[in-house]
């Protein structure tokens, strides 16, 4: 008995849904195995990472050297130069040692020049080109301070979907710049910044890819002092560089209770 057409039209939605479903589970396999294999590569880079017990005010004092933006001490004092205890092959080349507590350590003198490349890279833009986003909350309070010492759009916590993708929305703006704490956390607006062609600055951990990122700025991104001190150096390089008339507030401001902070080990 011939199928009526209500029967074929339902036997070729059941066939779409089967493909859909076989290359929606094709596209997670190959996900999976992609990560795999990058975290494998990851763990093989960072096992042959010198491990040892390390005094790292005495270790990298040593590599201070003449125009650093920052004294070592303050350096260590932000904990900037500790990373996590994943390294992925992206961040290796920032990476100085691994603790014996496994954490890695960040080469504090390619931290500074870093800084200093960011810094100028940022003021390569006016402060109504760029946007800042910062999910994690640990940076809330440096990202509302650099926002408003230099005028620069920023959005802490949430970020609006759709804001710099979608035309149709009253809230829309076009800005040349996105500036993320995190790719991780902020994922959401580094994807429509790529799908925009967006140029993005990123502050990056040990432990993340830089895919898709133009300018990295190693760094621990999970701590309220590393993430203060970062934009207290950015905004001091940025409204020098763009010769602002604006006062810059003390890094006591910047990072709580940093005076009484010391170099940890």
């Amino acid at each position: 008995m011939p199928k009526t057409k209500k029967e074929d039209a339902e036997e070729k939605t059941i066939k779409k849904k089967k493909v859909k479903k076989e290359v929606a589970e094709k596209s997670a396999t190959e996900k999976e195995e992609k990560l795999a294999k990058l975290k494998e590569k990851a763990e093989a880079l960072a096992a042959g990472i010198e491990t040892k017990e390390i005094d790292v005010s005495k270790e990298i004092k040593k590599e201070q050297k003449p125009g650093a933006l920052a004294p070592i001490e303050d350096y260590l004092k932000s904990s900037i130069h500790l990373g996590t205890r994943a390294i992925t092959p992206d961040m290796r080349p920032y990476v100085y040692k691994r603790r014996a507590d496994s954490l890695a350590v960040f080469n504090t003198e390619i931290l500074d020049d870093k800084l200093k490349e960011a810094g100028e890279f940022l003021a390569q833009y006016a402060p109504d080109e760029i946007v800042i986003v910062c999910k994690r909350e640990a940076g809330q309070k440096a990202v509302e301070m650099f926002s408003e010492v230099t005028g620069i759009t920023a959005f802490v916590k949430t970020y609006p979907a759709g804001i710099l993708t979608n035309p149709n929305l009253d809230s829309f703006m076009e800005k040349e710049l996105l500036f993320i704490c995190d790719p991780w956390t902020d994922k959401a607006a580094l994807a429509d910044a790529k799908r925009i062609k967006m140029p993005v600055m990123a502050i990056c951990d040990t432990n993340n890819y830089t895919m898709n990122i133009d300018k990295v700025i190693p760094g621990n991104n999970k701590s309220a002092k590393s993430l203060g001190f970062i934009f207290y150096l950015l905004a001091t390089v940025y409204v020098k560089k763009r010769k602002m008339d604006v006062k810059i507030p003390p890094i006591s401001e910047w990072v709580e209770n940093w005076d009484t902070l010391t170099p940890p080990k």
